[in-house]
């Protein structure tokens, strides 16, 4: 079976960025989107300083994380191995951005052209597609040319005709495309005669993209496959290299795990309440109403709002999105009949369909493989315990009103639980910091660094302290626990703001080992903008 896969020397390419430049002829992307650029890595510290030229862009993984999250289906992988994306039916909900470790994907909202307003070059006149905007777009390896040269007895990487342009564009022979599958092809040779990478393979995406770093028979000195790489910088700007701050999920996709993680925690307090005490109507609609400003939330982020909400459910087999509005597509049924006949059993399985929403959010988040303050496991815990808190937290800020109507003894059951709730919490936090010091984005760490100490005082001692006055000022014991159910509330939210708008940068860009191109020789990667270079 034919695995097309693309090898770029790194001994040879100089960053001229012509590769660049004759993909955005082809393709007639917007200014600010490169299918196809060449990184500009300055690796080591003085003296012993070198500077490395990188070709990057959509590496057709064999087993690309893109398309296991899409939740249209849009993105799929052909059999040779080619990523694609199906602009009909994508959503543009930016998920597929966020899993790629490659910052391959972009998403263009209108549209734009290099020199501004409405000014169209030729090319971009007749090659602009109106389908691409509002939708994930990325490198094809130029499919088009290649079914074309196929269809007509080329050769993909020998004949230009049937090559993506980028290759047939390098003026230093640095680029190379062919079958993967084939041993007599000339990228198989290529990689039997050199010593070669992957970016980033530690993942586990298996790239169809080869970096060359030396020759098999070359004279200089041998590098350890172990040898870690060297702390590093980025030269051209933010971005260019180290990691940087993700723009694709905002503030909009906070309020969704903020709304449906509030949401889902109080719909199973309520269903363990309901075991005591008949549950008000107003409590119910609650829950739900904050579950649904969530979801609207990120219905208002989508590119094409108009498909999300029947194409969202296209891939409940790998996609958590799907399984999400699933699952939340379930919840409102129950709950509402529940509020509707005063069941105690359906409000109990409402309950346990909120665990099953609000545990579908944790692994999104775990699945954006591109985020390392995202994928890191022990998020999962984290986003369950505060969504519980915060939902039990709302529970006890609304039960103000409710105060006079309640059983003396579901106030102190509520305040017990929020307090066992919000030590879970923070346990959850502990871990969740000390997993992500093994290796993250310094600017990741930095920004939940100096979240920490707010977030464990206001969020978690400060409404443990208000409880325990709740017991002391009895007369006003519901106020004060109102107040202790507003701060492990607004903490959540808080929180969950930072690590979806502020700690969210990408992975950026590495190589595991510098070219022998140069006096020097070669040597160890860089790895940009990490505290851990492992």
């Amino acid at each position: 079976m034919t695995r097309w896969a693309m090898i770029a020397d790194l001994e040879r390419c100089v960053g001229c960025q012509t590769c660049t430049a004759a993909c955005k002829h082809v393709n007639a992307t917007s200014p600010a989107v490169q299918w196809r650029r060449v990184l500009d890595l300055e690796i080591g510290t003085f003296p012993n300083v070198k500077r490395v030229f990188i070709p990057v862009g959509c590496m057709h993984c064999e087993d690309p994380p893109c398309m296991h999250v899409c939740p249209s289906t849009a993105t799929g992988q052909r059999r040779d191995g080619i990523v694609t994306i199906d602009y009909d039916i994508c959503i543009g909900c930016a998920y597929c951005a966020v899993a790629c470790p490659y910052q391959a994907r972009y998403k263009v909202n209108g549209p734009t052209f290099a020199y501004g307003g409405d000014g169209q070059m030729k090319n971009e006149a007749r090659r602009e597609d109106p389908a691409r905007l509002g939708v994930a777009q990325k490198c094809t390896f130029c499919s088009d040319r290649i079914d074309y040269g196929l269809a007509n007895g080329l050769t993909p990487g020998l004949d230009q005709q049937a090559t993506p342009s980028c290759a047939n564009a390098c003026i230093a022979d640095a680029l190379h495309f062919g079958d993967l599958a084939d041993p007599d092809s000339n990228v198989s040779r290529m990689l039997e005669t050199h010593h070669t990478f992957r970016m980033h393979e530690e993942l586990g995406t298996a790239p169809g993209f080869h970096y060359i770093w030396k020759r098999n028979n070359s004279s200089a000195a041998s590098v350890e496959e172990d040898l870690p790489p060297i702390s590093s910088i980025g030269t051209g700007g933010v971005g260019a290299a180290a990691p940087w701050l993700q723009q694709h999920w905002d503030w909009r996709a906070a309020g969704n795990f903020i709304g449906g993680g509030t949401g889902s925690g109080m719909m199973m307090a309520i269903a363990v309440l309901s075991v005591f005490s008949p549950v008000s109507f107003f409590l119910i609609l609650l829950a739900l109403g904050c579950i649904g400003a969530g979801l609207f939330m990120v219905w208002l982020e989508t590119g094409r709002p108009f498909r999300a909400p029947l194409n969202v459910f296209f891939n409940p087999r790998t996609s958590w999105m799907s399984r999400e509005a699933m699952v939340g597509s379930a919840l409102f049924p129950v709950a509402l009949a529940a509020a509707w006949w005063g069941s105690s059993p359906l409000l109990i399985a409402a309950g346990m369909v909120a665990l099953g929403f609000v545990y579908c959010q944790g692994r999104m988040l775990k699945a954006s493989k591109g985020i390392p303050a995202w994928r890191e496991p022990a998020v999962v815990k984290l986003i369950v315990t505060t969504g519980a808190s915060e939902g039990t937290g709302l529970l006890l800020l609304s039960s103000v009103a409710l105060a006079p109507n309640m059983p003396p003894f579901l106030h102190p059951g509520l305040t017990t639980a929020l307090v066992i709730l919000l030590v879970l919490r923070m346990l959850s936090w502990r871990s969740y910091l000390g997993a992500l010091n093994t290796g993250a984005p310094v600017e990741t760490l930095r920004v939940l660094r100096n979240l920490d100490r707010p977030f464990v005082l206001l969020g978690h001692l400060l409404p443990m302290a208000l409880i325990a006055g709740s017991y002391l000022f009895v007369e006003v014991s519901a106020y004060v626990s109102a107040a202790a159910g507003t701060f492990a509330m607004a903490g959540g939210w808080f929180m969950k703001y930072q690590l979806i708008t502020r700690a969210s940068y990408n992975q950026g860009y590495a190589i595991n080992h510098a070219p022998e191109r140069g006096s020097k020789g070669d040597g160890p990667g860089g790895k940009p903008g990490w505290s851990h270079a492992v």
